[in-house]
């Protein structure tokens, strides 16, 4: 069995991180633990997409890949009225995005247990936000962009973060494919923050 972060049930030893973020004005408390993405802290990609992605209250959001539920949570807080599913293949990061939810009271969200947009099947939202597993391999990261237009409703936006020279530029180029537009929200580290919009 895999022992990465993307599969259902991660290896790997147990144990417990406590840490938060600083971001937006906001202070969101995590609990973490090993087998999860950037376990220990908030990698800089995440940071750069939470402090840069657009999102309006009111919007019903999806939080693609949530991990421990960071991007999520801070949708939640920044969209009172409006309602955000969190995602994510790996068991573990279901069950800590859960108790991430309640320590920072956050009671417009839910973590859907799933394969990308599988737990999400036949809904759309206004945003589709990840940080795309890219060492699970290109093929899911496309899948991410692929997918996303039967996602998202009119004007609704995708808004991915990668290293640009790590696979970023071919999510962009497929961005472009898929959607016809693409921009550039933030860059920094290597990053960037990359948005497309769904036209009619």
């Amino acid at each position: 069995m895999a022992s990465h972060y993307f599969s259902e049930e991660p290896l790997g030893r147990r144990g417990r991180y406590e840490f938060t973020v600083a971001v937006r004005g906001l202070t969101v408390r995590i609990v973490s633990s090993p087998g999860v993405f950037s376990a220990a802290r908030l990698d800089r990609g995440t940071r750069l997409l939470v402090e840069s992605m657009v999102v309006e209250d009111g919007w019903r959001v999806l939080d693609l890949g949530t991990g421990y539920g960071v991007i999520g949570i801070v949708a939640a807080k920044l969209a009172p009225r409006g309602y955000v599913v969190m995602t994510d293949i790996n068991r573990r990061a279901v069950r800590l995005a859960r108790l991430n939810l309640r320590l920072n009271g956050v009671p417009n969200a839910e973590v859907r247990w799933g394969d990308l947009y599988e737990p999400v099947r036949g809904e759309r939202f206004n945003t589709i936000v990840a940080n795309p597993p890219i060492s699970a391999g290109m093929e899911t990261c496309l899948r991410i962009v692929d997918g996303a237009p039967e996602h998202l409703v009119e004007g609704g936006l995708l808004q991915l973060v990668a290293r640009h020279n790590k696979g970023g530029r071919r999510l962009m180029a497929r961005m472009e494919e898929v959607f016809g537009n693409v921009e550039v929200l933030a860059a920094g580290g290597g990053y960037r923050v990359y948005a497309s919009r769904l036209s009619s």
